[in-house]
């Protein structure tokens, strides 16, 4: 399980709507709320493609994981 350090997730930002991402360790994703996506971390790595993501997952488009809530 990897950490994110607080000041790196403050610089990062949801493509979409460039809002505030909150992380996930033991789902190891960062979420966004605002497009209640989550995008997957793989191996250290932040996933954005469709290819990348895992196929349990339900992902539109580029790999996020679309969150019900």
């Amino acid at each position: 399980m990897i950490q994110i350090d607080p000041k790196t997730l403050e610089i990062l930002v949801c493509p979409i709507t460039f809002g505030s991402l909150t992380y996930n360790a033991e789902a190891q994703e960062l979420i966004s709320n605002s497009a209640k996506l989550a995008y997957p971390i793989r191996n250290g790595c932040l996933l954005y493609t469709s290819d990348a993501a895992d196929d349990s997952l339900r992902v539109d488009l580029g790999g996020r994981r679309i969150i019900k809530k």
